[in-house]
């Protein structure tokens, strides 16, 4: 049986910058352990799988990394919403409801000269975990405890996939980070995160707000070039505790030049009614398709 991929670029400035994602169409041509050999064969951050009828209003999808299936991830959503746009519709619609393991994400599309130019997801209320201290983590990234801002607190973020977020004073101190993978699986087993975000203030282009690692090795990503979930939940830390000095945000987020794909995330949240409201956004790029055979 034949089955429909497409590759392309999320959060991406241009064609083969971004994170790469394969998406493929038709959930019932394979089991899940199909799913999850071609997640590995693909070797991308993430593989999606996305059911080509509607369900309710919304179009069941599956994620996978090359290690293991997750329940929510950001930049799998915003490209698997691209392709059924653009293969499945193949119209103008102004919203996409994806259904993932942890439940419904509305994706809104922006167009111009009709064709989708940025997308963006709604994600959930942020929830917040535990506050780490600032020694061990500095050991488990390789970098000096003096390079933590502690004016803030390390903690544990969500909204689908819990992070730890590590805010860190200069551009210098991330570009520094060299995860220790021992220290790393040691700390994992004591938190609910299994992934880690680190982000500061400076930037390499000055048209950005901050610049962001993440380190995903649980996962099978070591780090990853652009990561929708891991930014949502830096999104509600931020709103959380007044990084810019007011409850609300609207910034561009660069990741990636440390694995050669530079990417651009845009971050958009706001304190209401005690919820903080979350809207993740970038542009997606068609590189590739074919078929399965």
């Amino acid at each position: 049986m034949k089955s429909k991929f497409f590759i392309v670029d999320v959060f991406a400035k241009r064609r083969f910058t971004g994170n790469p994602l394969a998406v493929f169409l038709g959930t019932q041509a394979f089991s899940s352990d199909e799913m999850q050999k071609i997640a590995m064969e693909m070797n991308y951050s993430e593989t999606t799988f996305v059911s080509i009828k509607r369900k309710n209003g919304g179009y069941p999808t599956r994620i996978f990394t090359p290690k293991r299936e997750i329940h929510f991830a950001g930049h799998p959503v915003l490209g698997s919403a691209y392709v059924i746009q653009k293969e499945i519709l193949k119209r103008q619609t102004p919203t996409i409801n994806l259904d993932l393991k942890s439940g419904r994400i509305p994706v809104l599309l922006k167009y111009r000269r009709k064709e989708v130019s940025t997308l963006w997801m709604k994600q959930f209320n942020p929830s917040f975990g535990q506050i780490l201290d600032s020694k061990s983590i500095s050991r488990v990234l390789g970098i000096d405890k003096s390079d933590i801002d502690e004016r803030y607190p390390i903690q544990e973020a969500s909204t689908g996939l819990s992070f730890i977020i590590v805010p860190l004073k200069s551009l210098g101190a991330l570009k520094r980070i060299e995860v220790n993978k021992d220290r790393y699986y040691r700390l994992i087993k004591c938190t609910q995160s299994k992934a880690i975000l680190a982000f500061c203030p400076e930037t390499r282009d000055s048209s950005n707000d901050i610049s962001a690692r993440v380190f995903a090795e649980y996962y099978g990503i070591p780090e990853d070039p652009a990561t929708g979930s891991a930014n949502g939940a830096l999104a509600g830390y931020l709103v959380k505790y007044r990084y810019f000095g007011k409850e609300r945000i609207d910034i561009k987020v660069e990741q990636g030049y440390e694995v050669g794909r530079p990417s651009l995330i845009y971050l958009k949240a706001e304190l209401r009614d005690n919820k903080i409201e979350i809207l993740v956004g970038g542009r997606v790029l068609l590189v590739a398709n074919g078929e399965l055979v």
